[in-house]
């Protein structure tokens, strides 16, 4: 029976993004015996965005498998806003660098206005928030049903993406104080104000 409610925790609505991992492993297991074809070729560096503020409207969230260059599968849980506000971006990298050591790779933004993006995908392995609330929200909605919220057109077109599997859906969300360790991020706009990218030795990542 389909979940509905006006508001809810972020810990409570983690909680069911287990069976979204444990459906993405299943797949990945059918790509390994050679059922599934991958359609959407990743690095394999996780990175991580940290947000201060993430207001999206028309959220999905649903598990699906990414997969690299060298055909490592990456399950993942996939974060899609039709339209989102941020504020207050941090996204950081760290890349080994022969002789010279680990450096940071630091991109900044959004602190004094809002970055604005449409059409948003985040591919986290981990997700957390310190607060969040969700309007309108839809728990167990199969991935093949979701309206409320985006699904990637490289998911949908993919035989990762299981039509039948589980999902998540919200007219809106705001979360604050949000954690992504990703390994990709996708949008169909992204208006950074203020942009700041910075290479620093050593570790400086966001969190």
């Amino acid at each position: 029976m389909l979940h509905r409610a006006g508001r809810t925790s972020w810990k409570r609505f983690a909680r069911v993004l287990v069976p979204s991992v444990v459906a993405a492993a299943a797949l990945g297991v059918g790509m390994a015996q050679g059922v599934l074809a991958a359609s959407f070729l990743i690095s394999g560096q996780k990175f991580q965005v940290a947000l201060d503020t993430l207001d999206a409207h028309g959220l999905s969230i649903y598990g699906t498998v990414d997969v690299t260059r060298q055909g490592t599968l990456v399950p993942v849980v996939v974060t899609g806003a039709r339209r989102a506000e941020i504020s207050g971006l941090c996204q950081s990298v760290v890349v080994p660098i022969p002789v010279l050591g680990p450096y940071t790779l630091r991109v900044t933004g959004g602190q004094r206005s809002r970055i604005e993006a449409r059409n948003l995908f985040l591919d986290a392995t981990s997700v957390s928030s310190g607060q969040a609330n969700f309007d309108d929200l839809d728990i167990g909605v199969a991935a093949g049903a979701v309206s409320k919220g985006p699904i990637s057109p490289q998911d949908r077109n993919s035989r990762f993406f299981d039509p039948n599997g589980f999902a998540q859906q919200a007219d809106s969300a705001l979360l604050r104080d949000v954690r992504f360790t990703t390994v990709a991020v996708s949008a169909t706009t992204f208006n950074v104000p203020g942009l700041d990218v910075r290479l620093r030795q050593g570790h400086h990542e966001c969190f």
